[in-house]
């Protein structure tokens, strides 16, 4: 891992949270797009080096929508960025980590993704991102 990648930020309303970080940031976001394996709606705002992603469910049986039925809205992730996601899972895994998806995923912004159980990482969901090179 060499950097955070981003936060992700579970919301109810993806077009009140961008009007809300928007005024907070003095930016509008720089990216929405669809996550349809993961049933949510995202933006990014990008301060400084690190991104920000707002997670909108799309489906009430979304990863998202039972977050904020249990939780509330609120910070539901850290990502990091890897550059070999493979690797660093086999490392994650050898060192006692559980991973949630063996296989990497398609997410936001371009990035094949892994995310570890965050019962293994004292309850922080953590995401794992290697960009997508096409």
């Amino acid at each position: 891992m060499n950097k955070i990648e981003h936060i992700g930020i579970a919301v109810k309303s993806l077009k009140s949270s961008n009007a809300l970080f928007s005024k907070l940031f003095g930016e509008t976001a720089y990216r929405e797009e669809a996550v349809l394996s993961e049933k949510v709606n995202t933006s990014f705002f990008k301060i400084g080096e690190t991104k920000i992603e707002l997670l909108e469910a799309t489906d009430k049986d979304s990863a998202i929508n039972k977050f904020i039925e249990k939780k509330g809205e609120g910070i539901h992730h850290i990502a990091f960025h890897v550059d070999d996601i493979l690797a660093e899972v086999a490392r994650l895994k050898s060192e006692g980590f559980t991973v949630l998806n063996d296989t990497p995923k398609v997410g936001a912004d371009n990035k094949w993704v892994i995310f570890l159980h965050p019962k293994t990482t004292n309850g922080v969901l953590i995401e794992l991102c290697q960009e997508i090179k096409r």
